[in-house]
């Protein structure tokens, strides 16, 4: 390893002093002003990891629905998936170390996972459109150089695209192009032939108004435009001309308010959707003719897609196992539904998407989508080879043309995380081949009314959480009392769990009123407040 580099690079990339990250599922997330050394080292260690794997790993620069001040990074593994979790253990430590520990650190990390310094490097990176991000990203090529790395720099580009472009070059682009243009061929062709048999009447034109939360999804939908069929018709909103981004817009301020973002006038019944800024979430919205705002959220959204999918294989006789994969804030009325009426089996995993994904991974075709919108459908190899060849060989009629559309499905969902813009593409397809307006997609089932509130507490690492976060295991006797709570309402649940990056407890209920969710969500955070250390003020009742 040359030391003299990187004690050379690691110069001009100083840490400051008593600044402490750590890496979780979305990366580092901090002010863009304490990151530059972060970025620098980010790039090492995806030389290491490249070296390791022998495979190409991504590098994306993007706080995602953050503060356009705000800036992150995270780490493409070879199969476009997250990094392992070893390896965000050493982000953490490489990330924090002092400059003179930079070169022990990174020599360790070479013995514990038997690293070949001669082996050759490569890295993707991508950066999403923030003012820092481009001085950002030089620092993590500093990085890569400095460890004899070679990098393609993809410049802006969405995170899920670098995820595809990541996966497509470690599978000899068996998966497609690691180009931004073979990624919109892909999914152009794919949504082409899919909505082939959705009927041709003139007034059936897919007429979208999308809120790109000022962020790079609008870049490349204006890009893709060229590449998609004039039936369907984008309106762009919040194409970050004007406005900063992920302000007052996005599908996290939609889905957090429960309202239309800024910027975007909605018509009664008009259909719109929502990217968050770096384009792999989506939310849906309309309002009715009353002027009330309408949410479909990720529960809705993998409904949709797992009803389209069951439907295509029960036409094509294939008995191939599906599931959907929720978390516990997945609303009961989603879960009750799929089991019940659609019969596909619903598994609950904790908060996060790697649990989802990695879940999803079991089953023949994996559906999973987190309520704010992230999520994306995976299939297996042996399901896909199963699929594909029926689509190519099936004599009868019905049953290839329905093997034919699950073999578009699957070329126009990107496997690798959730993805806005093929999302949306989906989504478009099964709404025009079924024939569905937005508002009676949303009608499929009624959302129980819910609740969510955060209680301070002196530590929260004093809650300790099992089957999937739905049961508190500590402190003793808040699972008692929250399940004595619970009996006192009409289809209700309760769940509490700790934050993932502050001292706070988050409380979830559900019941069959809002002033009943509400009534059980305060009565639950007193329960938190008096069994596990809350401070500051008691939680007050909500209005």
């Amino acid at each position: 390893m040359d030391f003299e580099a990187v004690a050379k690079y690691s110069a001009l990339h100083l840490k400051p002093a008593g600044l402490s990250l750590q890496y979780g599922t979305a990366g580092f997330r901090t002010k863009a002003g304490h990151l530059d050394h972060v970025m620098y080292r980010m790039g090492m260690l995806a030389v290491l990891r490249s070296r390791q794997t022998k495979s190409t790993i991504g590098v994306m620069v993007t706080a995602s629905h953050n503060p356009e001040e705000d800036n992150g990074v995270k780490l493409v593994d070879p199969l476009g998936e997250m990094l392992t979790s070893a390896w965000e253990e050493y982000a953490t430590c490489l990330a924090n170390a002092e400059e003179q520990e930079i070169q022990s650190i990174l020599t360790e990390i070479c013995q514990k996972e038997a690293v070949k310094l001669n082996q050759r490097a490569s890295v993707f990176i991508g950066r999403d459109t923030r003012p820092s991000s481009e001085k950002l990203s030089q620092s993590v090529i500093d990085g890569v150089s400095a460890l004899g790395g070679q990098y393609h720099d993809y410049g802006l580009i969405t995170t899920p695209q670098l995820h595809y472009m990541v996966f497509c070059q470690n599978t000899q682009e068996h998966y497609g192009k690691a180009t931004v243009e073979g990624y919109y061929q892909k999914l152009s062709k794919a949504f082409v032939e899919l909505t082939k048999q959705a009927s041709s009447s003139g007034d059936d034109q897919m007429c979208l108004k999308i809120d790109c939360a000022n962020g790079i999804g609008a870049l490349k939908l204006k890009e893709m435009e060229r590449y998609l069929p004039k039936k369907l018709l984008i309106h762009l909103y919040n194409d970050g001309t004007k406005e900063k981004l992920n302000h007052l817009c996005g599908a996290d301020f939609v889905k957090v308010h429960q309202k239309p973002p800024l910027g975007l006038e909605i018509k009664p019944n008009e259909r719109c959707c929502s990217f968050d800024g770096d384009a792999d979430r989506i939310v849906y919205y309309y309002n009715d003719t009353a002027g009330h705002f309408h949410l479909v959220d990720g529960d809705k959204i993998a409904t949709l897609i797992s009803t389209f999918i069951k439907e295509l294989l029960i036409k094509i006789g294939q008995t191939l196992k599906m599931a959907v994969v929720q978390t516990a804030y997945a609303n009961g009325s989603s879960t009750r539904y799929l089991e019940e009426t659609m019969k596909v089996p619903v598994h609950c995993t904790k908060t996060g998407v790697k649990h989802l994904h990695h879940k999803a991974q079991e089953f023949d075709i994996g559906v999973y989508f987190e309520a704010n919108g992230h999520g994306t459908v995976l299939f297996s190899k042996a399901a896909e080879e199963k699929i594909r060849h029926m689509a190519k060989e099936e004599k009868e009629n019905q049953k290839r043309d329905a093997a034919k559309m699950l073999e578009n499905t699957i070329d126009l969902i990107n496997q690798t995380v959730g993805d806005a813009i093929s999302d949306m593409l989906v989504i478009e397809a099964i709404l025009a081949l079924k024939g569905l307006t937005v508002q009676q997609w949303d009608a499929i089932y009624t959302d129980l009314p819910n609740r969510q509130l955060k209680v301070k507490v002196a530590d929260r690492r004093v809650i300790d959480t099992t089957d999937a976060e739905r049961r508190a295991v500590t402190p003793p006797g808040l699972q008692e009392k929250i399940d004595e709570l619970v009996k006192k309402y009409r289809l209700s649940r309760a769940f509490v769990r700790p934050s993932g990056t502050e001292d706070v407890v988050r409380v979830y209920s559900e019941a069959d009123t809002q002033e009943n969710a509400d009534s059980l969500a305060h009565e639950v955070s007193l329960a938190v407040y008096h069994l596990a250390g809350g401070i500051g003020e008691p939680p007050q009742p909500v209005y």
